[in-house]
């Protein structure tokens, strides 16, 4: 169910973006896309919805403690969504659901346009999804010790996936993830 949610989500805000942003790439899409579909962004949506709630009146046979600890877990929260918006999918079909979907998604929209996306969090969390993980390596470091580039390499189970230069090793690591991240959509898209 979470896998099938996640697709709707991911549907309904793919087309949203499409029409109302024809003028941005595909690589700015799927950079918004990603970073509204987040395990963080479905978490939040599922805090307003206050699923933690739901799945504490629901969670008969799981001791209080752990219950409790489920209902504020980040990605139990985030799962409860998919699952719940898959519900729906099945239950109604896409078009009847995709606006509400896309009007609980809506502050995560407008947050992913106004403000610098983080690249580490957003590979980071992706890689999750994947059961995968990433490393950065410092790579080279030139100029003098008040004007040095970094260059940093993104290393996914031990393969280069990008690399970024940058004016601080932080700056150098964004860009990385940054290219990380398009290797990853072009590889989910064998380009």
């Amino acid at each position: 169910m979470e896998f099938l949610g996640d697709s709707v989500l991911e549907l309904a805000v793919a087309r949203t973006l499409y029409e109302r942003f024809p003028e941005f790439t595909e690589g700015q899409m799927a950079k918004l896309r990603s970073h509204v579909v987040s395990r963080a962004s479905c978490a939040e949506v599922a805090r307003e919805l206050d699923l933690g709630a739901r799945f504490r009146h629901e969670g008969k046979g799981i001791a209080g403690d752990d219950l409790e600890m489920l209902a504020e877990n980040r990605n139990v929260l985030a799962a409860v969504l998919e699952a719940a918006l898959a519900a729906l999918f099945l239950e109604h079909g896409f078009e009847p659901i995709e606006e509400a979907v896309v009007r609980a998604f809506e502050p995560r929209i407008q947050f992913a346009l106004t403000h610098q996306v983080d690249h580490k969090t957003e590979l980071q969390e992706t890689l999750a999804r994947l059961g995968r993980s990433v490393t950065y390596v410092l790579v080279n470091e030139v100029g003098p010790p008040h004007d040095r580039t970094f260059t940093s390499a993104a290393m996914i189970d031990g393969e280069n996936a990008g690399e970024g230069t940058g004016r601080s090793k932080k700056d150098a690591e964004q860009e990385a993830a940054r290219h990380a991240l398009e290797f990853l959509e072009n590889a989910a898209s064998g380009d």
